[in-house]
């Protein structure tokens, strides 16, 4: 019994928990907060009342920005008790049709009318509602549901729904890259538990998330990173465990070129130099030596002096303090990046990586060429790119290289259905395209050897054996 409440646990929402708003189409990642105001669709509410819900659940926002659980909603819909016409060609679309006007709309709004209600009138004083047929009269509904409902659909964080997220909303921040696309990714890096990945991406931490939620928080995930730090903000919004995070590594790409000669420093400083360091940022300053005190005007012009000073000294001291804290602070920052940066490069040293994974914005050739160096032998890699051009000359130096197999550049394509009775046919609007993708497999390369050993190991050639013809 107590384990079917702690698996019922997991699929309800908490406060704290990264959220995924849905409203049709448009999605949105959210954490909840208490008491925290969310603009959705030209909409604001908040989610105190979505705690303890079932993810999935479906609310009505209500007056005063409240959420209430949406009730099952009824099996007839308001064309069901109409009839329909038989054919559309004696309806003209004039603008006179609709007898409501939006004075008469916002009142029934102000009087508190439900969406369905409002619905409701509005194909009650529908002149022509009458006349559509029956896949004329649905798709009125369905444009009045998603002009006047006001519902809110919260879906737990994956990967496929904030690669719709980003795709529909900011398709530049990922790179253009579909979430068609990232699932082949995904399977032919071959991204598993318990395998190391070398992930080097600018797709705002999208792919960086996929590639941690497909390994399920086992494993090592290590983000090579170009410029001054990772970017993260889209791998928060999956709302990982902590034990998630204890698998992620970072290692700069600026390095790569010193840890591959053998020439990175990542040993943390002594003490004796953490020490002179702290004193020269912000530590006490030398003590000036002592004097025998005179008497005299100079005595009374330095007890003057010094009660000027003490007047001084509560602001200077705050001055001092604040800046050996930033001291402080600055030498942890550092430590803690050198820290990083060891156990990443203790990770590489072995070059035993499992799989390579990039999408970026960068031309790929350098990049690829760099870190395929850290995979074993007969391990898969994959890079995306919006364009076929630089993955071509990516997959020429591969060929004039060597140390890969099974090497396939492919484009995807992907178009949705509509699935109705009578009426599948494929949606109108579709994505142009999907990006491309340069796949393959490393091999070990045997070392070249001397050519006259070459010439030493080649078997000698075969005399023909001559007959005497006489004999």
């Amino acid at each position: 019994m107590a384990d079917n409440v702690d698996e019922d646990a997991l699929y309800r929402i908490k406060e704290g928990d990264y959220v995924v708003l849905q409203r049709g189409d448009v999605f949105k990642a959210v954490q909840i907060l208490p008491k925290k105001k969310v603009i959705f669709e030209k909409q604001w509410f908040f989610l105190d009342n979505a705690v303890g819900q079932l993810y999935g659940s479906t609310f009505d926002i209500v007056s005063g920005g409240t959420l209430q659980p949406r009730k099952p909603k009824d099996a007839e819909s308001p064309a069901d008790a109409k009839e329909a016409g038989t054919d559309n060609r004696n309806i003209q679309d004039d603008g006179k049709s609709q007898k409501l006007t939006r004075d008469d709309i916002e009142n029934f709004k102000e009087q508190g009318l439900t969406d369905q209600e409002i619905i409701q009138q509005l194909v009650d004083n529908s002149s022509t509602f009458i006349g559509k047929t029956k896949y004329a009269q649905d798709k009125y509904i369905k444009k009045k549901k998603k002009k006047y409902e006001n519902i809110v659909t919260i879906l737990k964080p994956s990967c496929r729904i904030l690669a719709l997220m980003y795709h529909g909303r900011e398709p530049g921040k990922i790179c253009h890259l579909r979430y068609d696309t990232l699932a082949q990714m995904l399977t032919l890096a071959n991204i598993h538990a318990g395998s190391k990945v070398l992930v080097f991406e600018t797709c705002a931490g999208l792919l960086l998330g996929s590639v941690m939620e497909r390994m399920g928080g086992y494993g090592s995930v290590i983000q090579m990173y170009p410029g001054g730090g990772p970017v993260r903000a889209g791998v928060e919004s999956f709302g990982f465990p902590a034990h998630f995070h204890d698998t992620l590594h970072e290692f700069p790409v600026c390095h790569v070129n010193a840890l591959l000669a053998g020439a990175l420093d990542a040993a943390p400083e002594g003490p004796s130099a953490d020490s002179t360091q702290s004193d020269a940022a912000g530590g006490e300053e030398p003590k000036p030596p002592k004097t025998e005190p005179t008497s005299g005007p100079e005595e009374v012009k330095m007890e003057t002096n010094s009660g000027a000073d003490d007047v001084c000294d509560p602001e200077k001291e705050a001055r001092e303090k604040r800046i050996e804290a930033k001291a402080e602070e600055r030498k942890v920052k550092q430590e803690e990046k050198r820290r990083k940066l060891a156990s990443a490069a203790a990770l590489l040293e072995g070059r035993d990586a499992d799989g390579l994974v990039i999408a970026s914005r960068f031309h790929p050739s350098p990049v690829l060429m760099g870190l395929l160096k850290f995979l074993a032998p007969s391990r898969p890699f994959v890079v995306y790119s919006q364009y076929k051009e630089p993955l071509i000359e990516c997959y020429t130096k591969l060929k004039e290289q060597g140390g890969t197999v099974n090497l396939r550049l492919a484009d995807t394509w992907l178009r949705h259905y509509q699935v109705l009775p009578n009426r599948t046919h494929p949606v109108l609007l579709m994505s142009g395209g999907g990006g491309f993708l340069l796949s393959g497999t490393t091999v070990a390369a045997d070392p070249p050897r001397p050519a006259g050993a070459q010439r030493a190991e080649e078997p000698a050639p075969k005399r023909l054996k001559v007959t005497d013809a006489d004999g």
